[in-house]
């Protein structure tokens, strides 16, 4: 079988949290390091690490996660 996302490597991360957008304790899933998306609505959350965790609405999340997915030769 022909592995198409072979040079990629992607590490998820699990976490619970509040969802901003939803306002339900919910599954988030990681992204890229700072970026979740809740499971339950779909919102895309950056997170801010600042004396606490939060999770923020996020704003250009596609051209962040294109530059920080990182390539098998770099």
């Amino acid at each position: 079988m022909k592995k198409i996302f072979k040079h990629i490597r992607l590490n998820p991360e699990i976490t619970h949290g509040v969802c901003p957008n939803c306002d339900e304790f919910t599954a988030l899933v990681s992204l890229t390091r700072d970026f979740f998306r809740c499971v339950t609505c779909g919102h895309d959350l950056e997170q801010k690490v600042n004396g606490k965790i939060s999770y923020i609405p996020a704003n250009n999340v596609e051209n962040a996660i294109k530059l920080d997915v990182p390539q098998k030769n770099q």
